[in-house]
């Protein structure tokens, strides 16, 4: 039977990326070359993730289709949720993505590459999203929104793709505390 995972925010062929900051002035992604980059993030996914598996891309592949190719590395049957830098035109994607989506419902989870307000969010009560990198969504009390789970690879644990199962137990933890 086929896993399914989910991650997002590649942004492969993005060197600004490798400058970017954390709050605390760390870099992002620490790597020397998107190349380097791009190798570790494969293995990484590809150390988890099978061929048969299905896997959610939750947005932020690359700018140009130059980079597209690299999708074929990445182990798994993608489907991509487009990104606000996903702005190529569907035939492009639709050589390396079995399917292209706005947006996912599945299993009470809304799949989304913004994560969506928190007044809109009570119809599913969770979302799966990328697009904050290593930021997280805050409450009214400033502490994390645990009704959100991002799968940026900069947020996840060394890169690799969080399954079906990890993302649903992390949903009920948060349901049975709150209940």
């Amino acid at each position: 039977m086929a896993n399914i995972f989910f991650t997002s925010d590649w942004h492969l062929g993005h060197a600004n990326i490798l400058t970017f900051k954390n709050y605390d002035e760390t870099v992002v992604r620490d790597f020397s070359h998107v190349d380097e980059m791009h190798e570790y993030m494969i293995a990484q996914h590809n150390s988890v993730v099978k061929p048969n598996d299905k896997v959610y891309v939750l947005g932020d592949v690359c700018f140009t289709n130059k980079w597209l190719p690299l999708v074929d590395r990445f182990n798994g049957e993608k489907v991509l949720i487009k990104g606000n830098h996903d702005n190529l035109k569907l035939s492009q994607y639709e050589q390396y993505f079995k399917d292209v989506r706005g947006s996912h419902q599945f299993k009470g989870v809304l799949m989304s590459h913004i994560p969506v307000h928190p007044e809109s969010l009570a119809r599913w009560g969770f979302n799966i999203h990328g697009h904050l990198h290593s930021n997280r969504v805050l409450d009214y009390h400033n502490k994390i929104d645990h009704r959100y789970l991002n799968v940026s690879v900069e947020s996840l644990k060394d890169y690799t793709p969080i399954s079906l199962e990890q993302a649903l137990s992390i949903k009920n933890l948060h349901l049975n505390q709150t209940v």
